[in-house]
């Protein structure tokens, strides 16, 4: 499994909820404070390029809920100002697994990159499904669709 590093809010009971999934997984995690960390604009911008500007920002935000700040109106240097300089506008979690950074949590791209299905014992949910003795809560990802 990974060693991820989890940048979220301690406060946040999403972020809690997904370092419980990263764990139930197998994953170690190494968490900080998204708000204390000395963000730099080439650090910040590490986990974001190659994703449209758009979707950079926390759609959950005040200044975004009430179109104060469009991210649809954001140029990449604007927008990594922006949650320089308010950390809580960084859609969550910004998440490192070695070199490589993502942000946000979709459960499906996260587990095509680390995995994230639930391992009790090493056996994977699909596997005590098969057994018929599945022992946990029925909050399961989707499967990819087979060809």
């Amino acid at each position: 499994m990974a060693h991820v590093i989890f940048f979220g809010k301690a406060d946040c009971p999403a972020n809690a909820k997904q370092r419980r999934q990263l764990e139930a997984a197998g994953h170690t995690l190494d968490v900080r404070d998204l708000a204390a960390e000395p963000w730099t604009p080439e650090s910040l911008m590490a986990f974001f390029q190659g994703r449209p500007v758009a979707t950079w920002l926390n759609k959950l935000h005040p200044k975004v809920r009430t179109n104060a700040i469009d991210p649809d109106a954001q140029t990449p240097d604007k927008a990594i100002a922006l949650m320089l300089a308010d950390p809580d506008l960084i859609r969550r979690p910004l998440l490192q697994v070695g070199e490589q950074k993502r942000f946000g949590y979709d459960p499906v791209a996260i587990e095509a990159w680390i995995g994230l299905r639930p391992k009790a014992d090493g056996i994977t949910c699909d596997e005590k499904h098969a057994a018929g003795r599945c022992d946990h809560g029925h909050q399961h990802f989707p499967q990819a669709a087979s060809a």
